[in-house]
């Protein structure tokens, strides 16, 4: 798969992640993580130089996933979009996006990456099924998800917690032709 996918919208670049991005990744986005993301995402809350730089670089030669770096219209790297756990048998993968700085959010860039993403999972690597989870209190983003067609599978009931509440961890997926149906509304 060439390296070359770029998609652009209103200054910003959606593209495949490169071995050099690995140092500009961890300076701009985990020295020091965004404590929002941590508690959004179950990450942890902090990582070393070198966890990051190694777990990145060994993405970019996995062979079960894609990893896309979004660039901000100064050229920093300031969100992700990965499908990842890709089972080419099944044609099915998992799907994960952050967008780790607060100026990146709120603009519909979250959806456009989502689109973007989910355009190369169908499009380009045939794949049938897209899954994610996300967690109950992160209205946002399960919103956003809803809005490009994923749809409610079930639910991990008081699976993680959020601070000192439990909280539920719920399960969507979007088929192939749920897929492609949203995108025909979209264009009609």
């Amino acid at each position: 798969m060439e390296r070359e996918i770029i998609y652009q919208k209103d200054g910003y670049i959606l593209r495949l992640t490169q071995k050099e991005d690995a140092m500009e990744y961890y300076e701009n986005n985990f020295n020091p993580i965004d404590p929002d993301i941590v508690r959004l995402t179950g990450s942890q809350s902090s990582y070393t130089q070198d966890e990051v730089v190694n777990f990145f670089i060994s993405c970019i030669d996995a062979k079960d996933r894609y990893d896309f770096v979004l660039i901000d219209p100064e050229g920093h790297i300031v969100g992700e979009s990965v499908i990842n756990e890709i089972d080419y048998e099944l044609k099915s993968a998992n799907f994960r996006i952050a967008i780790f700085h607060h100026q990146a959010r709120g603009q519909g860039i979250g959806t456009w990456m989502i689109d973007q993403t989910l355009s190369f999972a169908f499009d380009v690597l045939k794949l049938h099924r897209i899954s994610l989870d996300v967690f109950s209190f992160n209205k946002r983003a399960i919103h956003t998800y809803e809005k490009v067609g994923f749809k409610h599978e079930g639910v991990l009931r008081d699976a993680i917690k959020d601070g000192n509440q439990y909280a539920d961890d719920i399960l969507m997926s979007i088929l192939e032709d749920e897929w492609r149906k949203m995108k025909s509304q979209k264009h009609s």
